[in-house]
């Protein structure tokens, strides 16, 4: 039993590390769901993998571990939310 306990932690770690990388990206847009602006955004989700900008439209680009989610915003509200996946 105390060879097991002493072995535990080294089976376990595989595990911790798979659950600290990057959510899925069906997750950050749970996360987002009732965000309708970018203050609400950023607190649902986090910071942006990327924002880029077109005058009054951005772009905030969130990198998940299959592939990646995109929100546009007009001014300071999130008007779409697209996803894709790594193929």
């Amino acid at each position: 039993m105390a060879r097991l306990a002493r072995f535990l932690p080294v089976l376990l770690l595989p595990l911790l590390l798979a659950a600290c990388g990057p959510d899925s990206s069906e997750q950050v847009i749970k996360k987002a769901e009732k965000a309708g602006t970018k203050a609400e955004l950023e607190k649902a989700v986090g910071r942006p993998s990327e924002i880029s900008k077109l005058g009054p439209i951005e772009q905030w680009t969130y990198k998940t571990k299959d592939g990646q989610v995109t929100f546009t915003i007009t001014g300071d509200k999130v008007a779409l939310t697209t996803g894709g996946t790594k193929k």
